[in-house]
C-alpha cells in the first residue's frame, strides 16, 4: 500500500451552488464560481469553467451554454457537475504530472440532503477520477472552519447563508442535533434585486449585474454605520427598450431583501424552537454563528440579534469557513466520527 499511498493525494472540496472551492496541502487552491460553459453541439466540450464561464453567462450565442450544475445545493445537472469538478481538479496542477495521482476527496454536502442527491455527489466524484470520497455535512465543516471544539457537550449553532439554502444547525458531541433548512439564500437575493429593479425603476438587469449590487450595496438595514455610495446600474429600459442607467442606494436593496431575510429570522426562530433546554442555554451563553456568503450581507448580524435578543458572531473570512473546516477533516478523516464512508 506504500507505493499507492505515494501516490493518492488528497483534497478537500466545498461543493457549492455559488463557488467551488478546492484545499489542496493546507491553502485554497482553486476559488471558483460553480459554472461551466459547454459547446451545444458536442456537450462532452468543456469551453470554460469557473471565472472564464462567468464572464460568458448570459452573453452567449446559441452554440454556447452556460451551465449552474448545482441548484439549491444539491446537484441538478449530473454530467455538467462531473466535467466541472474534472475541470476544477485539473486546476490544482497546471503542468500536467506523468502519473495522474489518484484523489482521496473529502467533500461537504448539504445537512438536508437525501440519499439520491448524496449518491449523485459521490458518482460524479468517482467519475471524476476520485479513488476514495468521504463526505461531511456542511454545518459540520463550518464550526470546523470557525474553530469551534465540536466534540464537547457543547451546542452551537451555526448559520450557514450560502448560494442556494441556509442551514440553521444545532451542533453538540460532533453530531446534529436538529437543523432547519431553507430555500432560501444568495441566489434568492439576487432574485429579489432583479424584481425590485424591474418594478420601481422598470429597468431589466442580468442577474451577473444583480449580484455585483448585492456586493457592492446590499444591506439587510436601512440605517447602517458606514454606509456604502449608491451604485451606477445599467441595464434595458422596459417602457423605451433602450439601455440606460439609473443609481442604486442600499436603501433600496435593503428594502428588496427585507422579505427574504424574514423568512431567514423565521427559520431560526423554529429552529431554536425545537433545541433541547441544555443545548438552548449554551447558545444563550455563546451566540449564534453566521458564515457563508450571505453572512457578509451588511447589518445582517446586528438586524438578527435585534429580533433574536442573542449575540451574533460573524466567522472572519466567511465565504472560506467551510472548505477550512473541510481541510481539518481530511487531516482527521479516520478520527472524526461524523465523516461519511
Amino acid at each position: 500500500m506504500g507505493l499507492f499511498n505515494f501516490f493518492t493525494q488528497e483534497i478537500a472540496m466545498d461543493l457549492g451552488t455559488a463557488n467551488t472551492l478546492i484545499i489542496h496541502n493546507d491553502e485554497v487552491v482553486v476559488n471558483e464560481p460553480s459554472i461551466i460553459a459547454l459547446n451545444r453541439n458536442n456537450m462532452k466540450e468543456v469551453l470554460a469553467v469557473g471565472k472564464k464561464a462567468l464572464m460568458m453567462h448570459e452573453k452567449t450565442h446559441e452554440s454556447i451554454r452556460t451551465v449552474r450544475p448545482l441548484k439549491d445545493g444539491v446537484i441538478a445537472d449530473f454530467n455538467a457537475a462531473e466535467l466541472m469538478i474534472r475541470e476544477l481538479i485539473k486546476m490544482i496542477y497546471p503542468k500536467k504530472p506523468l502519473f495522474p495521482p489518484s484523489w482521496r476527496m473529502v467533500i461537504c454536502i448539504p445537512s438536508s440532503i437525501t440519499e439520491v442527491e448524496k449518491r449523485a455527489v459521490r458518482d460524479s466524484a468517482e467519475q471524476a477520477g476520485a479513488k476514495e470520497v468521504y463526505m461531511i455535512h456542511e454545518p459540520m465543516a463550518a464550526a470546523l472552519g470557525i474553530g469551534i471544539d465540536v466534540e464537547e457537550p457543547v451546542g452551537n449553532m451555526i448559520i450557514d447563508i450560502g448560494g442556494g439554502t441556509t442551514g440553521i444547525t444545532v451542533i453538540a458531541l460532533a453530531g446534529i442535533v436538529c437543523d432547519q433548512s431553507i430555500r432560501i439564500a444568495g441566489d434568492e437575493f439576487t432574485a429579489d434585486i432583479m424584481e425590485a429593479l424591474r418594478r420601481y425603476h422598470s429597468l431589466l438587469i442580468g442577474e451577473r449585474t444583480a449580484e455585483q449590487i448585492k456586493i457592492n450595496v446590499g444591506a439587510a438595514m436601512k440605517d447602517l454605520d458606514n454606509p456604502p455610495d449608491d451604485l451606477p446600474v445599467n441595464g434595458r429600459d422596459l417602457v423605451t427598450g433602450i439601455p440606460k442607467q439609473i443609481m442604486v442606494s442600499y436603501q433600496e436593496i435593503a428594502e428588496a431583501l427585507d422579505k427574504s431575510i424574514f423568512k431567514i429570522e423565521e427559520a431560526i426562530l423554529k429552529a431554536l424552537e425545537t433545541t433541547p433546554p441544555e443545548l438552548a442555554a449554551d447558545i444563550y451563553r455563546r451566540g449564534l454563528y453566521l458564515t457563508g456568503g450571505g453572512a457578509l450581507l451588511r447589518g445582517l448580524d446586528k438586524r438578527l440579534s435585534a429580533k433574536i435578543k442573542l449575540p451574533v458572531h460573524v466567522a472572519d473570512d466567511p465565504l472560506k469557513s467551510v472548505v477550512r473546516g473541510t481541510g481539518l477533516a481530511l487531516k482527521n478523516y479516520q478520527r472524526f466520527p461524523f465523516i461519511m464512508r
